[in-house]
């Protein structure tokens, strides 16, 4: 879904450049600290994991979970270092219940629970996920081996919610046939799409997440004529060019999802994956996005959904439903590495 992904300026390069950046935000102000962000930026891989996972009632499952904060980026290294061409990253996000009874307070201005959206046989389901790993390797051993490991090392504090297996499907399209990331910023676009700066000082350099997984009816969608797709997606399906606005439809997926506030258009950054089980007749496509404002994401999925103006939704959605739907913060890289387990 919405949803188009691109190559972005490598790991460590990310990490110095936001670096820099934010120290930018305000130098002199004692406020606004400089913090390293996640990789939430990097460049495309062939394979990830996306795990969801609820955390257990209870103090010592608290405790755990914070020790394994200041851990995780060693345990990426290790694995990582197996291969050292293979990529392998990992991002972690906290829903907004995970967040109270892990860190309390403060707590990020924007966090709340992903905001359920009906409207006639269109839903946007909401569903349990305290913690999100998004991880992103060339290989999928090496996400599967650190998928491994993240379970093995939080044990019995958490239950898993959801896990999908994403792959990149020939020139990066999805399942539906259209290239997926076309229009991701990148450079200091994606840093100032992503990152949070001054305007929630005690959470420089996180950024929020929304995941929905979402099943295509693919026999359905293949009887459609390739004009008529094209029409729905608002891109030609062979060579990935954007229709003209003279003969787009209003009700195009690319035309919904653009947000524009001031006549500045409002990007964020997809790093969507397709998935499936073909012996089970199961197509879909996880998306994920992120923004250093969630109302950004919400916008796209009300436009889709409800529609712009109302009834005029995306027509995608008549053949491909969400069936999980979750918001997620994802904080600084050294905000994990401060966290102390008790």
């Amino acid at each position: 879904m919405s949803i188009r992904r691109h190559q972005q300026i490598d790991h460590k390069g990310f990490q110095q450049f936001g670096l820099e950046h934010l120290a930018m935000i305000n130098p002199v102000a004692s406020e606004v600290s400089v913090s390293s962000p996640q990789p939430v930026a990097i460049p495309l891989t062939r394979a990830a994991i996306f795990l969801v996972m609820t955390i257990k009632p209870g103090a010592g499952n608290r405790t755990a979970i914070r020790s394994f904060c200041a851990d995780l980026s060693a345990l990426v290294r290790s694995v990582g270092f197996r291969e050292l061409e293979g990529s392998l990253s990992c991002v972690i996000g906290f829903g907004s219940e995970a967040w109270d009874h892990v860190f309390g307070q403060p707590r990020p201005a924007e966090l709340h629970k992903f905001h359920e959206i009906r409207a006639g046989k269109r839903h946007a389901v909401s569903t349990p996920g305290d913690m999100l790993f998004h991880i992103r390797a060339q290989r999928m051993d090496l996400c599967f081996e650190l998928a491994t490991r993240i379970m093995a090392r939080l044990g019995a504090a958490v239950s898993p919610a959801d896990e999908v297996h994403g792959f990149r499907f020939f020139d990066s399209r999805d399942l539906i046939g259209f290239v997926d990331g076309t229009e991701n910023p990148k450079g200091q676009e994606a840093i100032d799409a992503t990152i949070i700066g001054g305007e929630d000082p005690k959470f420089v350099g996180g950024s929020y997440v929304i995941v929905q997984k979402y099943l295509h009816d693919l026999a359905g969608w293949n009887k459609l004529p390739t004009e008529k797709q094209e029409h729905i997606v608002g891109r030609t399906k062979l060579t990935d060019v954007e229709l003209d606005d003279s003969v787009k439809p209003t009700y195009a997926h690319n035309a919904l999802t653009k947000i524009v506030e001031d006549g500045k258009e409002i990007k964020i950054l997809r790093d969507n994956m397709p998935f499936g089980h073909a012996g089970q007749g199961e197509f879909g496509t996880y998306f994920i996005g992120y923004s250093r404002s969630p109302r950004t994401m919400e916008q796209m999925l009300h436009n889709m959904f409800v529609g712009k103006p109302p009834g005029n939704y995306d027509r995608l959605l008549d053949f491909s439903r969400a069936v999980t739907g979750n918001l997620f913060f994802v904080p600084s890289a050294t905000f994990l590495e401060n966290v102390q387990s008790d």
